[in-house]
Protein backbone atom coordinates (compact mmCIF):
# COMPACT_ATOMS: atom_id res chain seq x y z
CA UNK A 1 0.00 0.00 0.00
CA UNK A 2 2.78 2.23 0.66
CA UNK A 3 4.35 2.05 -2.44
CA UNK A 4 1.32 2.12 -4.67
CA UNK A 5 0.79 5.67 -2.37
CA UNK A 6 4.62 6.82 -3.48
CA UNK A 7 4.14 5.73 -6.76
CA UNK A 8 1.20 7.85 -7.05
CA UNK A 9 2.36 10.64 -5.14
CA UNK A 10 5.44 10.56 -7.58
CA UNK A 11 3.81 10.33 -10.77
CA UNK A 12 1.39 12.77 -9.98
CA UNK A 13 4.29 15.49 -8.98
CA UNK A 14 5.98 14.63 -12.42
CA UNK A 15 2.48 15.48 -13.74
CA UNK A 16 2.05 18.79 -11.91
CA UNK A 17 5.63 19.86 -12.95
CA UNK A 18 5.07 18.84 -17.00
CA UNK A 19 2.48 21.55 -16.90
CA UNK A 20 3.88 23.67 -14.74
CA UNK A 21 1.63 27.10 -15.99
CA UNK A 22 -1.58 25.44 -16.15
CA UNK A 23 -1.13 23.50 -12.79
CA UNK A 24 -0.61 27.28 -11.83
CA UNK A 25 -3.43 28.77 -13.40
CA UNK A 26 -5.95 25.89 -12.41
CA UNK A 27 -4.61 26.48 -8.43
CA UNK A 28 -4.94 30.37 -8.46
CA UNK A 29 -8.21 30.26 -7.00
CA UNK A 30 -7.00 28.58 -4.21
CA UNK A 31 -4.22 30.29 -3.84
CA UNK A 32 -6.63 33.77 -3.70
CA UNK A 33 -8.83 32.07 -1.57
CA UNK A 34 -6.15 30.98 1.11
CA UNK A 35 -4.46 34.52 0.84
CA UNK A 36 -6.96 36.51 1.58
CA UNK A 37 -8.53 34.36 4.63
CA UNK A 38 -4.54 34.38 5.92
CA UNK A 39 -4.03 37.74 5.41
CA UNK A 40 -7.41 38.42 7.34
CA UNK A 41 -7.16 36.33 10.13
CA UNK A 42 -2.80 37.38 10.75
CA UNK A 43 -4.24 41.21 10.98
CA UNK A 44 -7.21 40.55 13.18
CA UNK A 45 -5.21 38.16 15.68
CA UNK A 46 -2.40 40.92 15.80
CA UNK A 47 -4.96 43.26 16.36
CA UNK A 48 -6.56 41.03 19.14
CA UNK A 49 -3.19 40.25 20.97
CA UNK A 50 -2.39 43.47 21.07
CA UNK A 51 -5.58 44.59 22.31
CA UNK A 52 -5.45 42.06 24.90
CA UNK A 53 -2.29 43.18 26.15
CA UNK A 54 -3.58 46.59 26.56
CA UNK A 55 -6.62 45.71 28.15
CA UNK A 56 -4.39 43.27 30.33
CA UNK A 57 -2.63 46.31 31.65
CA UNK A 58 -6.03 47.96 33.17
CA UNK A 59 -5.93 44.76 35.66
CA UNK A 60 -8.29 41.95 35.73
CA UNK A 61 -10.18 43.24 38.85
CA UNK A 62 -10.94 46.84 37.88
CA UNK A 63 -14.06 48.71 36.86
CA UNK A 64 -15.42 51.73 35.18
CA UNK A 65 -18.80 53.56 35.76
CA UNK A 66 -20.02 55.93 33.54
CA UNK A 67 -23.61 57.59 33.03
CA UNK A 68 -25.19 56.79 30.06
CA UNK A 69 -28.28 58.36 28.61
CA UNK A 70 -30.13 56.61 25.63
CA UNK A 71 -30.35 58.50 22.17
CA UNK A 72 -34.20 59.10 22.48
CA UNK A 73 -33.62 60.87 25.73
CA UNK A 74 -30.80 63.19 24.35
CA UNK A 75 -32.75 63.65 21.67
CA UNK A 76 -35.22 65.31 24.64
CA UNK A 77 -32.20 67.24 25.94
CA UNK A 78 -32.17 64.27 29.15
CA UNK A 79 -28.50 63.82 29.97
CA UNK A 80 -28.00 60.99 33.15
CA UNK A 81 -25.01 61.95 35.08
CA UNK A 82 -22.71 60.64 38.41
CA UNK A 83 -22.58 62.90 40.65
CA UNK A 84 -19.91 63.73 43.50
CA UNK A 85 -22.74 62.31 45.90
CA UNK A 86 -22.54 58.83 43.88
CA UNK A 87 -18.88 58.58 44.13
CA UNK A 88 -18.91 59.31 48.04
CA UNK A 89 -22.20 56.86 48.24
CA UNK A 90 -19.65 54.11 46.43
CA UNK A 91 -16.60 55.15 48.26
CA UNK A 92 -18.60 54.88 52.11
CA UNK A 93 -20.78 51.55 51.34
CA UNK A 94 -18.99 49.61 48.26
CA UNK A 95 -17.64 46.26 49.46
CA UNK A 96 -14.47 44.44 48.70
CA UNK A 97 -12.82 48.57 46.32
CA UNK A 98 -9.03 48.87 46.57
CA UNK A 99 -8.77 52.24 45.28
CA UNK A 100 -11.53 54.51 43.83
CA UNK A 101 -10.92 57.93 42.26
CA UNK A 102 -13.14 60.39 40.06
CA UNK A 103 -12.39 61.48 36.53
CA UNK A 104 -13.42 64.74 35.58
CA UNK A 105 -13.16 65.72 32.10
CA UNK A 106 -12.62 69.53 31.11
CA UNK A 107 -15.84 70.99 29.83
CA UNK A 108 -14.86 73.58 27.39
CA UNK A 109 -11.62 73.85 25.77
CA UNK A 110 -8.95 71.68 26.16
CA UNK A 111 -6.44 73.96 24.85
CA UNK A 112 -2.74 74.30 26.81
CA UNK A 113 -0.05 76.33 25.80
CA UNK A 114 3.57 76.67 26.38
CA UNK A 115 5.04 79.77 24.76
CA UNK A 116 4.25 80.02 21.11
CA UNK A 117 3.28 76.31 21.14
CA UNK A 118 -0.45 75.20 21.44
CA UNK A 119 -1.77 72.16 21.41
CA UNK A 120 -5.21 69.97 22.27
CA UNK A 121 -4.83 67.39 24.69
CA UNK A 122 -7.43 65.38 26.91
CA UNK A 123 -7.36 67.28 30.36
CA UNK A 124 -8.94 65.93 33.49
CA UNK A 125 -8.50 65.95 37.27
CA UNK A 126 -8.11 63.29 39.45
CA UNK A 127 -6.82 62.39 42.08
CA UNK A 128 -3.57 60.29 43.21
CA UNK A 129 -5.61 56.79 43.47
CA UNK A 130 -5.52 57.08 39.81
CA UNK A 131 -2.18 55.82 39.57
CA UNK A 132 -3.34 52.67 40.53
CA UNK A 133 -6.37 52.77 38.86
CA UNK A 134 -5.50 52.98 35.77
CA UNK A 135 -1.75 51.60 36.17
CA UNK A 136 -0.24 55.22 34.78
CA UNK A 137 3.29 55.65 36.33
CA UNK A 138 5.58 58.28 36.34
CA UNK A 139 8.86 58.62 34.40
CA UNK A 140 10.07 61.70 36.06
CA UNK A 141 8.80 64.25 38.48
CA UNK A 142 6.32 62.76 40.96
CA UNK A 143 2.53 62.22 40.85
CA UNK A 144 -0.65 63.45 42.09
CA UNK A 145 -0.81 63.80 46.38
CA UNK A 146 -3.53 64.05 48.33
CA UNK A 147 -2.22 67.58 49.37
CA UNK A 148 -2.91 68.65 45.71
CA UNK A 149 -6.34 67.86 45.95
CA UNK A 150 -7.07 69.10 49.61
CA UNK A 151 -5.36 72.78 48.22
CA UNK A 152 -6.43 72.60 44.66
CA UNK A 153 -3.10 73.21 43.44
CA UNK A 154 -2.36 74.59 40.01
CA UNK A 155 -0.22 71.76 39.12
CA UNK A 156 -0.20 69.31 35.79
CA UNK A 157 0.94 65.70 34.93
CA UNK A 158 1.29 65.30 31.40
CA UNK A 159 2.00 62.54 29.09
CA UNK A 160 5.39 62.01 26.57
CA UNK A 161 2.90 63.28 23.51
CA UNK A 162 1.54 66.74 25.27
CA UNK A 163 5.60 67.39 25.68
CA UNK A 164 6.12 66.56 22.46
CA UNK A 165 3.46 68.81 20.92
CA UNK A 166 4.63 71.78 22.94
CA UNK A 167 8.00 70.81 22.30
CA UNK A 168 8.97 71.19 26.24
CA UNK A 169 12.30 69.62 27.56
CA UNK A 170 12.96 66.45 27.82
CA UNK A 171 12.41 66.67 31.46
CA UNK A 172 9.50 69.03 31.69
CA UNK A 173 9.05 69.06 35.50
CA UNK A 174 9.21 72.81 36.76
CA UNK A 175 8.16 74.04 33.80
CA UNK A 176 4.42 76.42 33.31
CA UNK A 177 1.91 75.78 31.10
CA UNK A 178 -1.13 77.45 30.07
CA UNK A 179 -4.52 75.81 30.94
CA UNK A 180 -7.76 77.53 30.22
CA UNK A 181 -6.54 80.69 30.92
CA UNK A 182 -4.60 79.68 34.38
CA UNK A 183 -0.70 79.03 35.43
CA UNK A 184 -0.01 75.70 35.54
CA UNK A 185 2.94 74.17 36.80
CA UNK A 186 4.08 70.42 35.32
CA UNK A 187 5.04 68.12 37.95
CA UNK A 188 5.28 65.13 36.06
CA UNK A 189 6.17 62.96 33.20
CA UNK A 190 3.80 59.98 32.33
CA UNK A 191 5.76 57.04 30.76
CA UNK A 192 4.66 56.14 27.69
CA UNK A 193 1.88 53.24 26.68
CA UNK A 194 1.55 53.97 23.02
CA UNK A 195 -1.96 54.09 20.94
CA UNK A 196 -4.77 51.78 20.59
CA UNK A 197 -7.14 51.78 17.92
CA UNK A 198 -5.47 54.86 15.70
CA UNK A 199 -6.07 56.60 19.69
CA UNK A 200 -3.07 57.98 21.62
CA UNK A 201 -2.83 57.36 25.28
CA UNK A 202 -0.01 59.51 26.17
CA UNK A 203 -2.36 62.78 24.87
CA UNK A 204 -3.28 63.29 28.33
CA UNK A 205 -2.92 65.79 30.70
CA UNK A 206 -3.98 65.01 34.80
CA UNK A 207 -4.82 67.77 37.56
CA UNK A 208 -5.74 67.46 40.72
CA UNK A 209 -9.90 66.37 40.83
CA UNK A 210 -10.50 69.69 42.90
CA UNK A 211 -8.83 71.93 40.98
CA UNK A 212 -10.65 70.96 37.94
CA UNK A 213 -14.18 71.40 39.89
CA UNK A 214 -13.05 74.64 40.65
CA UNK A 215 -12.12 75.83 37.06
CA UNK A 216 -15.38 74.82 36.02
CA UNK A 217 -16.64 76.88 38.64
CA UNK A 218 -20.67 75.89 40.40
CA UNK A 219 -21.91 73.47 37.87
CA UNK A 220 -25.24 72.27 39.14
CA UNK A 221 -24.76 68.78 37.75
CA UNK A 222 -20.97 67.73 37.07
CA UNK A 223 -20.99 64.33 35.35
CA UNK A 224 -17.64 62.57 36.45
CA UNK A 225 -16.61 58.76 35.65
CA UNK A 226 -15.72 56.79 38.50
CA UNK A 227 -12.78 54.29 38.00
CA UNK A 228 -11.59 51.66 40.91
CA UNK A 229 -9.76 48.78 41.44
CA UNK A 230 -10.68 45.79 43.57
CA UNK A 231 -9.39 43.67 46.27
CA UNK A 232 -7.64 40.85 45.72
CA UNK A 233 -10.03 38.87 47.31
CA UNK A 234 -13.24 40.25 45.80
CA UNK A 235 -15.56 39.25 43.20
CA UNK A 236 -16.26 41.46 40.19
CA UNK A 237 -19.72 40.04 39.24
CA UNK A 238 -20.33 40.39 42.77
CA UNK A 239 -19.02 43.71 43.22
CA UNK A 240 -20.84 44.99 40.47
CA UNK A 241 -24.15 43.96 41.36
CA UNK A 242 -23.72 45.78 44.50
CA UNK A 243 -22.71 48.89 43.16
CA UNK A 244 -25.88 48.21 40.44
CA UNK A 245 -28.36 48.67 43.08
CA UNK A 246 -26.39 50.92 45.12
CA UNK A 247 -26.62 53.27 42.10
CA UNK A 248 -30.33 52.44 41.21
CA UNK A 249 -31.32 53.45 44.85
CA UNK A 250 -29.36 56.33 44.94
CA UNK A 251 -31.13 57.53 41.78
CA UNK A 252 -34.71 56.78 42.31
CA UNK A 253 -35.04 53.83 39.30
CA UNK A 254 -38.16 51.69 39.31
CA UNK A 255 -38.12 47.93 38.46
CA UNK A 256 -39.30 48.99 35.05
CA UNK A 257 -37.00 51.72 34.27
CA UNK A 258 -33.37 50.69 32.50
CA UNK A 259 -30.07 51.92 34.37
CA UNK A 260 -29.05 55.45 33.92
CA UNK A 261 -25.28 54.52 34.19
CA UNK A 262 -22.89 51.54 32.91
CA UNK A 263 -20.83 49.33 34.50
CA UNK A 264 -18.11 47.66 32.50
CA UNK A 265 -14.77 45.80 33.50
CA UNK A 266 -11.40 45.21 31.30
CA UNK A 267 -12.66 42.00 30.55
CA UNK A 268 -16.36 43.34 29.31
CA UNK A 269 -14.15 45.70 26.80
CA UNK A 270 -12.10 43.23 25.77
CA UNK A 271 -15.07 40.52 24.93
CA UNK A 272 -16.82 43.55 23.21
CA UNK A 273 -13.28 43.94 20.62
CA UNK A 274 -13.42 40.59 20.47
CA UNK A 275 -16.81 39.64 19.19
CA UNK A 276 -16.31 42.82 16.98
CA UNK A 277 -13.24 41.11 14.85
CA UNK A 278 -14.26 37.58 15.05
CA UNK A 279 -17.57 39.15 13.51
CA UNK A 280 -15.18 40.75 11.14
CA UNK A 281 -13.12 37.91 10.28
CA UNK A 282 -16.08 35.16 9.51
CA UNK A 283 -17.93 37.87 6.80
CA UNK A 284 -14.61 38.26 5.11
CA UNK A 285 -13.99 34.61 5.36
CA UNK A 286 -17.16 33.69 3.53
CA UNK A 287 -16.84 36.33 1.06
CA UNK A 288 -13.25 35.33 0.03
CA UNK A 289 -14.38 31.92 0.36
CA UNK A 290 -16.27 32.08 -3.31
CA UNK A 291 -12.53 31.89 -4.51
CA UNK A 292 -11.72 28.40 -3.07
CA UNK A 293 -14.76 27.45 -4.69
CA UNK A 294 -13.99 28.79 -8.05
CA UNK A 295 -10.47 27.04 -7.44
CA UNK A 296 -11.92 23.48 -6.86
CA UNK A 297 -14.27 24.31 -10.14
CA UNK A 298 -10.83 25.00 -11.57
CA UNK A 299 -9.08 21.72 -10.48
CA UNK A 300 -12.17 19.47 -11.46
CA UNK A 301 -12.22 21.06 -15.14
CA UNK A 302 -8.39 20.49 -15.58
CA UNK A 303 -8.54 17.11 -14.37
CA UNK A 304 -10.72 16.02 -16.10
CA UNK A 305 -8.81 17.09 -19.27
CA UNK A 306 -6.33 15.36 -17.87
CA UNK A 307 -8.31 11.85 -18.02
CA UNK A 308 -9.25 13.20 -21.41
CA UNK A 309 -5.48 13.21 -22.04
CA UNK A 310 -4.27 10.39 -20.93
CA UNK A 311 -6.66 7.71 -21.89
CA UNK A 312 -4.48 6.02 -23.38
CA UNK A 313 -2.06 5.99 -20.67
CA UNK A 314 -4.60 4.39 -18.16
CA UNK A 315 -5.72 1.75 -21.08
CA UNK A 316 -2.37 0.57 -20.76
CA UNK A 317 -2.30 0.76 -16.87
CA UNK A 318 -4.66 -1.35 -17.17
CA UNK A 319 -4.00 -3.70 -19.33
CA UNK A 320 -0.62 -4.27 -17.28
CA UNK A 321 -2.80 -4.93 -14.32
CA UNK A 322 -3.50 -1.81 -12.71
CA UNK A 323 -6.49 -2.88 -10.44
CA UNK A 324 -9.23 0.39 -10.30
CA UNK A 325 -8.30 1.88 -6.87
CA UNK A 326 -4.89 2.22 -8.56
CA UNK A 327 -6.48 4.59 -10.86
CA UNK A 328 -8.40 6.20 -8.70
CA UNK A 329 -5.81 6.79 -6.04
CA UNK A 330 -3.48 8.41 -8.73
CA UNK A 331 -6.10 11.24 -10.02
CA UNK A 332 -7.36 11.74 -6.61
CA UNK A 333 -3.75 12.24 -4.77
CA UNK A 334 -2.98 14.42 -8.11
CA UNK A 335 -5.96 16.73 -7.45
CA UNK A 336 -4.86 16.91 -3.45
CA UNK A 337 -1.54 17.46 -4.38
CA UNK A 338 -2.65 20.54 -6.65
CA UNK A 339 -4.80 22.29 -4.05
CA UNK A 340 -2.41 21.40 -1.19
CA UNK A 341 0.48 22.99 -3.08
CA UNK A 342 -1.76 26.00 -4.30
CA UNK A 343 -2.90 26.10 -0.34
CA UNK A 344 0.64 26.38 0.59
CA UNK A 345 1.54 29.13 -1.58
CA UNK A 346 -1.52 31.11 -0.64
CA UNK A 347 -0.40 30.12 3.22
CA UNK A 348 2.89 32.31 2.08
CA UNK A 349 1.15 34.92 0.21
CA UNK A 350 -1.49 35.75 2.58
CA UNK A 351 1.08 35.99 5.95
CA UNK A 352 3.42 38.24 3.53
CA UNK A 353 0.20 40.48 3.07
CA UNK A 354 -0.49 40.67 6.27
CA UNK A 355 2.98 41.55 7.32
CA UNK A 356 2.71 44.65 4.70
CA UNK A 357 -0.60 45.68 5.93
CA UNK A 358 0.30 45.60 9.45
CA UNK A 359 4.15 47.12 8.56
CA UNK A 360 2.66 50.04 6.68
CA UNK A 361 -0.59 51.44 9.06
CA UNK A 362 1.69 53.26 11.32
CA UNK A 363 1.65 51.96 15.37
CA UNK A 364 -0.61 48.87 14.21
CA UNK A 365 -0.07 45.88 15.44
CA UNK A 366 2.39 43.45 14.24
CA UNK A 367 0.73 40.46 12.12
CA UNK A 368 0.37 36.83 13.18
CA UNK A 369 -1.00 33.51 11.97
CA UNK A 370 -2.13 31.14 15.02
CA UNK A 371 -1.44 27.35 14.38
CA UNK A 372 -5.48 26.59 14.39
CA UNK A 373 -5.47 28.92 10.82
CA UNK A 374 -2.62 27.15 9.36
CA UNK A 375 -4.36 23.77 10.29
CA UNK A 376 -7.83 25.25 8.87
CA UNK A 377 -5.95 26.76 5.42
CA UNK A 378 -4.26 23.47 4.46
CA UNK A 379 -7.20 21.21 5.42
CA UNK A 380 -10.06 23.26 3.86
CA UNK A 381 -7.30 23.06 0.52
CA UNK A 382 -7.16 19.62 0.89
CA UNK A 383 -10.92 18.94 1.43
CA UNK A 384 -11.76 20.91 -1.93
CA UNK A 385 -9.20 19.06 -3.83
CA UNK A 386 -10.50 15.77 -2.38
CA UNK A 387 -13.99 17.13 -3.27
CA UNK A 388 -13.36 18.41 -6.78
CA UNK A 389 -11.02 15.74 -7.50
CA UNK A 390 -13.67 13.24 -6.75
CA UNK A 391 -15.45 13.13 -10.34
CA UNK A 392 -12.36 13.12 -12.68
CA UNK A 393 -10.51 10.25 -10.89
CA UNK A 394 -13.63 7.78 -10.81
CA UNK A 395 -14.30 8.84 -14.64
CA UNK A 396 -10.59 7.89 -15.31
CA UNK A 397 -10.83 4.69 -12.84
CA UNK A 398 -13.94 3.39 -14.88
CA UNK A 399 -12.81 3.15 -18.21
CA UNK A 400 -12.68 0.38 -20.43
CA UNK A 401 -8.86 -0.72 -20.64
CA UNK A 402 -10.07 -1.64 -24.58
CA UNK A 403 -11.74 1.15 -25.40
CA UNK A 404 -8.96 3.47 -23.55
CA UNK A 405 -6.73 1.79 -26.06
CA UNK A 406 -8.68 2.50 -28.79
CA UNK A 407 -8.58 6.07 -28.08
CA UNK A 408 -6.81 8.47 -30.31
Amino acid sequence: MFFVLFESSRSALISIYAHGLRSFLTTLGIVIGVASVIAVISVTEGMSSFIGDTFASLGSNSLTIRSYTPFEDQMKGIRARLTPEDLELISRRGEGIASITPILYAARSSQIKFGSQTAFSQIMGTTYAFQEVSQSYISSGRFLAPSDNDTRRRIAIIGEKVRDNLNLPENPVNEYVDIGGEWFKIVGLLEPKGDIMGQSRDDIVLMPYATMRSLQGNQARTDIQIQLSLSATAEVDVVAQQLTTLLRNAHDLSSEEDDDFTIQTAEQLMETFDSIINMVTIVIGGIVSISLLVGGIGIMNIMLVSVTERTREIGICKAIGAKRHHILMQFLIEALLLSLLGGLIGLALGYGLGTLISNTIPSFPQASIPLWSIALALGFSGFVGVLFGILPAAKAANLDPIDALRYE
